[in-house]
């Protein structure tokens, strides 16, 4: 290992294993077979040896540092094509955006600690290499029902957890929570979600009675939650991709109410530009072609607030154009 070596590039990581990660072709080299089963548990396998690497990762563990894994919250920092990924002072990454190539260092305890890389690591990971890769991460839950998707898009507190808990419950198949992630690959626009349980708040448990009389389940920014698999849950078939039909943009009120509208493609543009990060040239084109055809699709801005499951029930009647019911489950409504 050469001196100042801060990132330890020189170190060896003879384990290697391949991976779909939201649509990408991904390669993970690594010394410790802890982040390899991560990494499993996050992404779709990819057996063989793929064609081509889309995303490649190295990840060196430091088995003689003993310090506790304490969880710590990421900071990111951004010049130009390079990203530099902050946990704590063992442990970091850095992401090159032009060769789509990231290296990083881990203390043994994180490494080892595989809810965290599910729920934090592996996402945050995602969000800074999406545009370089030709994806288009947005803000949003998302469920689909035989392979058509909804995606709910929302600022934080709009209900998008709860809601694609609550849709999960009626007959939906859950996608993912809080982030997705979409690319175009040819005409098919497909929207993604990383195998990370979904997320939440205390107050579930007075509506979902798989949690009533049960402590929530860990602490994030100080705030008691409960993880969960709502596939598991309700007996869905779990699925990691869908192709989006519609987007439903969330905006909880003060007071109790169903009210949805057609939402023109240029609010909807602004509402979704609002969370993207900043992206090199490079990657601006593929970005804008995957928003276009996102706007493509019918979108609706809901305000409301209620009960989850009644607003579930509300949303599929309303969109029966685009989801029709078929006694207690719903089945796509498939476009000519």
């Amino acid at each position: 290992m050469r001196s100042g070596d801060f990132l330890h590039g020189d170190v060896e990581t003879p384990l290697q294993d391949h991976y779909i990660a939201a649509g990408v072709s991904c390669r993970l080299s690594t010394n410790c077979e802890h982040v390899l089963n991560a990494a499993r548990s996050s992404f779709l396998p990819l057996p063989g040896q793929p064609d081509e690497i889309e995303l490649d990762l190295r990840f060196w563990i430091d088995k003689t540092d003993k310090a506790p894994s304490l969880r710590p919250k990421l900071y990111v920092r951004g010049l130009d094509h390079l990203v530099f990924v902050g946990i704590d002072p063992a442990s970091s990454m850095l992401a090159n955006l032009h060769t789509k190539r990231v290296i990083g260092r881990f203390s043994a305890a994180l490494a080892q600690d595989s809810t965290y890389w599910r729920t934090v690591i592996f996402p945050v990971l995602m969000s800074v290499v999406a545009g370089s890769v030709g994806i288009v991460e947005l803000h949003a839950a998302c469920v689909a029902i035989n392979n058509c998707g909804l995606l709910l898009i929302g600022s934080g507190r709009s209900g998008k957890s709860t809601l694609a808990m609550a849709l999960t419950e009626l007959g939906f198949g859950f996608v993912s929570d809080d982030r997705s992630f979409c690319s175009l690959k040819g005409p098919a626009l497909s929207a993604y979600g990383l195998a990370r349980p979904l997320k939440l708040r205390e107050a579930a448990a007075s509506w979902f009675k798989d949690f009533r009389n049960r402590e929530p389940s860990a602490v994030q920014n100080g705030e008691r939650v409960f993880y969960c698999e709502p596939n598991r849950i309700f007996g869905r078939q779990a699925s990691s991709y869908c192709r989006p039909r519609l987007l439903l943009f969330l905006e909880r009120q003060q007071q109790s109410g169903f009210f949805l509208t057609p939402m023109e493609s240029g609010h909807a543009k602004s509402r979704i530009a609002v969370d993207l990060l900043p992206e090199i040239p490079a990657a601006l084109n593929q970005q804008h072609r995957v928003l276009d055809a996102l706007l493509g699709l019918p979108c609706w801005r809901l305000q409301y607030n209620g009960r989850p499951q009644v607003i579930a029930e509300h949303i599929i009647g309303a969109l029966s154009d685009f989801y029709e019911v078929n006694g207690s489950m719903l089945q796509c409504e498939r476009a000519n």
